[in-house]
């Protein structure tokens, strides 16, 4: 037992080679060593210097005092000259337009301010809704525009009727190559009427279809007149139809009065001998159903007039 236990034993003791004696290895001379080493190196190597966590320090010198740094930080954010602050004028953003909506829709799709493009919407604005120039000089107008976009110039009335009128002459312009674009021929409905300061006005609408099929509605003209003399209307639908350059009439619905009847004939005589006529004016005058249909109304009325005044008397009392 004693041989057996003495062949597994380890043997610490160092082993020859060849007559060669190994010197002994202590581990504790080993731990010493390396100790000694980096004991060298903390004494003759410098200490590396902390990074600057703090990103304040990329914008400011460093100088040692009491405060902190929580004062400089709040400094940057608010700083309009950091270039991290400053607002990308042609940065898009990302809108839903509603349908029915011009230019929307309902299709996601980005957005840039734009000033020009911002006016001439108020343009409309003002056009579609009947509103005065001076609304925008109002102050309710200033203040939501100053919560909606506090970057949109609201300008002064002056500026917006420039605005409006060169919306006028940019929508003739449209108009203007959509009836020169379409072949087919133009109908004219026209009324005149007195207002109550005793002036005379007339207007004057076309109605055509254009090559897509649709059946287009546009108002021609609106200007005051001498008098509702036949001649006098005949002459002032001829100069708005060689302003706009249309000479291809099919029918001009007017209403039932006698003195249309002269200016029927005096369109009839003028744009016969170019050819802008269908079966030399055969078709050209229209009488205008409505205004029929109101004489005869007014007409029976008359007839019932004691009646009627008797219920509204019943009524007033």
């Amino acid at each position: 037992m004693s041989s057996t236990s003495g062949e597994l034993r380890m043997s610490t003791e160092p082993t020859s080679i060849k007559g060669s004696v190994t010197p002994p290895t202590s581990i504790d001379s080993e731990n010493s060593g390396v100790g000694a080493s980096s004991q060298a190196e903390g004494t003759t190597g410098k200490r590396k210097a902390a990074p600057q966590r703090l990103q304040v320090w990329s914008h400011f010198t460093k100088f040692i005092n009491s405060d902190g740094a929580r004062s400089l930080k709040y400094h940057i954010g608010s700083c309009k000259k950091n270039p991290s602050n400053v607002v990308d004028t042609s940065q898009g953003q990302l809108v839903l337009p509603r349908k029915g909506v011009e230019g929307g829709e309902g299709h996601l799709s980005t957005w840039r301010f734009d000033q020009e493009a911002c006016r001439k919407g108020l343009a409309k604005m003002i056009v579609i809704d009947e509103l005065p120039f001076k609304f925008v000089e109002s102050e309710g107008l200033k203040k939501f525009m100053s919560m909606a976009c506090p970057r949109f110039h609201i300008p002064s009335r002056t500026t917006m009727t420039r605005d409006v009128y060169q919306l006028y002459l940019d929508e003739r312009v449209k108009i203007k190559q959509l009836l020169r674009s379409s072949c087919s021929r133009v109908c004219l409905t026209t009324d005149t009427w007195t207002s109550l300061q005793r002036v005379n006005y007339l207007c004057i609408t076309a109605h055509f279809i254009d090559n897509d099929w649709k059946l287009n509605k546009k108002i021609l003209n609106f200007c005051p007149i001498s008098n509702h003399k036949g001649e006098s209307i005949g002459m002032v639908i001829e100069k708005c139809l060689l302003n706009w350059g249309i000479d291809k009439l099919f029918t001009v619905i007017v209403d039932n009065a006698s003195s249309n009847d002269v200016a029927i004939g005096y369109l009839r005589k003028k744009f016969n001998p170019r050819g802008g006529l269908v079966q030399n004016g055969k078709y050209l005058h229209m009488r205008c159903m409505a205004h029929i249909v109101n004489l005869i109304v007014v007409e029976g009325l008359k007839e019932m007039n004691i009646s009627v005044e008797r219920v509204r008397g019943l009524l007033d009392m």
